[in-house]
């Protein structure tokens, strides 16, 4: 794959690429609307394979934030188009990584030496490159690690980023503007966290050993001597990465194992820690050998406040849903209801939540749930694809719950999927016994 030798770091640089890109996604409505014209049953398809390859492309150089969405976008399997799924998936494993002179410069840099000076040996061809940094493999003292390094001006750059992929989003996900700024800080926010190495190191620590007791989970073990704001050092993990063993001939047994250890590893975070590793992508957990499972990555720490928690899990519960009076005051309370809504608001987004509700809560609601159930997809598929068709829902402001929905929602839907890969069975209250 090719390298990268520099990553525009300044802001006219970056904004630079996005309008480049924008300039060629116009190119790819001109020509299909010209096609259209002389064959009006054609379908987007081809569009959106064009619009994917090129929004691609420009946020892969860039990295950092501008890449972080891609991916982030990647695991809304059933609300995007499949193209773009398949394009912006690439962004969890296959982006252009940094040339070997600008890992030296960059170690040099944030740690004060180059990486030949720290390590017993270090390999100069990257082993991963993701959005905001790429892995190296290294030995010292006979240990093999992984030394993670974040790329030039990503954490100086998350702000302005933002800004220009601001539009997109609002657009993809009807958001209104002037009411979007909630949602928007809380990425942000994230963003940077997921940028500074040593507050990842220091959840990594919390995370891994409050969750020991769990079986059949593994965690790598961090270097604090070896690591800072930029740079982090951890045992090596060896493993095959989930979404690439999910298209193995894995037998169910295996299958409903790792499923009811990454059911239990999510559960216990959420319901005993009141936090959770949110970003359930596969690139970040591993299967070995052995049949364990290996979680990595704890950049993206979501903590879930009491007066969130508290209505969420209530609302997934049956009965509350089924108990209008009830379901209505924990709308207002997570805010999908506002005291502005007109009445035919509150009707439709009153029923349109309670199917929502009601398809996504099914797991909870029962004592062993079956995630590779065809039926289940199908019926999120089928809900996707009507709500994305919705003229109605155009016409609402879109703008729905509180901020914390953003990365609790992207948990739950990311974890769902790895279940669905993994078609496992899990027993959904396994995870109370690690409780005392």
């Amino acid at each position: 794959m090719k390298t990268l030798d520099k990553i525009p770091t300044g802001k006219i640089g970056r904004a630079s690429k996005l309008v480049t890109t924008g300039v060629k996604i116009g190119g790819n409505y001109a020509k299909y609307y010209g096609k259209k014209l002389v064959n009006p049953d054609l379908s987007r398809d081809q569009l959106d394979e064009d619009n994917a390859e090129d929004i691609y492309d420009g946020l892969k150089t860039l990295k950092g934030s501008a890449l972080k969405v891609a991916q982030m976008l990647s695991m809304e399997k059933n609300m995007l188009p499949r193209a773009y799924v398949e394009k912006f998936s690439l962004s969890q494993f296959s982006v252009p990584p940094l040339s070997a002179p600008l890992v030296r410069k960059t170690f040099k840099k944030y740690l004060g030496k180059y990486p030949e000076e720290v390590f017993d040996t270090f390999e100069k061809d990257s082993i991963n490159a993701a959005s905001i940094g790429q892995v190296h493999k290294a030995i010292k003292d006979g240990k093999v690690l992984a030394v993670k390094i974040q790329y030039p001006g990503v954490a100086d750059s998350i702000s302005s980023d933002l800004a220009l992929v601001k539009p997109i989003a609002l657009k993809m996900f009807n958001i209104s503007g002037k009411d979007s700024d909630k949602y928007f800080k809380e990425v942000e926010d994230k963003l940077i966290e997921e940028t500074d190495y040593t507050l990842e190191m220091k959840q990594s620590r919390e995370i891994t050993e409050s969750c020991a007791i769990i079986p059949n989970l593994e965690f790598p073990k961090y270097y604090e001597n070896l690591s800072c704001g930029r740079i982090l050092t951890m045992d090596w993990m060896d493993g095959t990465p989930i979404g690439s063993f999910t298209k193995t001939d894995f037998s169910p047994e295996m299958g409903n194992r790792l499923g009811q250890t990454l059911w239990d590893f999510f559960m216990y975070q959420i319901h005993v820690l009141r936090k959770v590793h949110a970003d359930p992508h596969p690139g970040n957990f591993l299967v070995k050998e052995n049949g364990n499972l290996v979680a990595i990555d704890f950049g993206c720490i979501k903590e879930v406040p009491d007066e969130f928690y508290d209505p969420y899990f209530e609302l997934a519960k049956k009965e509350v849903i089924e108990n209008d009076d009830l379901f209505t005051a924990k709308m207002y309370e997570l805010e999908i209801l506002t005291p502005t809504d007109s009445p035919s608001e509150l009707r439709f987004f009153k029923a349109m939540f309670k199917e929502l509700l009601s398809l996504f809560t099914a797991p909870m609601n029962e004592k062993v749930f079956d995630f590779g159930s065809g039926d289940f997809w199908e019926r999120i598929a089928l809900l996707s694809e009507r709500f994305a068709k919705d003229t109605e829902i155009r016409k609402m402001n879109a703008n729905r719950g509180s901020k914390h929905f953003l990365y609790m929602n992207r948990t739950f839907f990311g974890l769902y999927n790895l279940l669905h890969d993994l078609k496992a069975k899990v027993v959904v209250n396994n995870y109370i016994k690690y409780m005392d």
